[in-house]
């Protein structure tokens, strides 16, 4: 019986590990970084401690405006504005807005609404790029919040 010769470990062998085992771990943290990166909404709290007091609450008031049905379409238009279609919801709302950039690249921007033809349309243009629109509608003594994305 003969054996098979036994071949050493090397300091080759160890620097291929290395290098494999720290390859394997900077490829994977360039992955999550690029995954964080392009899916961060760019939404910071200034204490999140006070944020988490108010969470549930937030949730209540979540579950009363989902409660009411009413709808929102925020589009952006040729000349800048914003217009916005609303389903189900009473005649004589208002309508106030604010746009903000997801990752503050631009400054956020106040919006005003006008009642039109079809829907509302605000009095401000906002750059070309990707926004964030927050609406706020009043009709009937009732609120209504919701978030829409824009480009």
């Amino acid at each position: 019986m003969s054996q098979a010769p036994v071949k050493p470990f090397t300091g080759r062998h160890m620097a291929v590990i290395m290098v494999g085992f720290f390859g394997v771990v900077v490829c994977v943290n360039f992955f999550m970084a690029h995954l964080a990166s392009s899916t961060f909404t760019g939404v910071v709290v200034k204490n999140s401690y006070v944020a988490s007091q108010h969470f549930n609450g937030w949730l209540d008031e979540a579950r009363a405006e989902r409660k009411l049905g009413w709808r929102a379409t925020a589009r952006r238009e040729a000349d800048g504005r914003v217009g916005v279609a609303l389903l189900g919801v009473p005649s004589g709302a208002a309508v106030t807005g604010q746009a903000w950039h997801p990752l503050g690249k631009a400054s956020d921007r106040v919006l005003h609404f006008r009642a039109g033809g079809d829907g509302f349309r605000s009095d401000e243009a906002i750059p070309a790029g990707r926004w964030r629109i927050r609406l706020e509608v009043v009709a009937d003594g009732q609120r209504w919040r919701t978030e829409e994305m824009i480009s």
